[in-house]
């Protein structure tokens, strides 16, 4: 999807994360991240998955207490990377991820607008 599409801000972030697809548990790294999903990379080939597929993405924070729950829709894949559209996210997850991207936006206004379209499009 190019840049103009976006109706999110995406942040680039480099962190270990779990997706958790029907059955099984993958490892996984977070390339990048939005209030509406996120881009997965894999270790070597990316593993047989369904595109719709419903899934739930766990990041920890660095101090391993903090932990972002995610549960989407497996959006799209190409070589090791996989895009997650997000479907649901708790309270908790939401006010980490909101903390996280206005640290890393440094737009607090951008941010505000992009979480009220977010909320008016629920």
């Amino acid at each position: 999807m190019s840049e103009q599409r976006r109706q999110y801000s995406r942040i680039r972030f480099s962190s270990g994360a779990r997706l958790l697809v029907a059955d099984r548990e993958l490892n996984c790294a977070v390339l990048d991240l939005s209030l509406r999903g996120a881009l997965l990379t894999f270790d070597g080939n990316l593993p047989a998955l369904r595109l719709d597929e419903r899934c739930l993405l766990e990041i920890t924070l660095g101090d391993t207490r903090t932990v972002i729950r995610m549960e989407g829709n497996l959006a799209h894949a190409e070589g090791r990377h996989l895009g997650l559209t997000c479907r649901e996210i708790d309270l908790d997850s939401i006010t980490h991820l909101r903390r996280l991207l206005a640290l890393n936006l440094g737009d607090a206004d951008l941010l505000n607008r992009e979480l009220a379209a977010l909320v008016a499009g629920a």
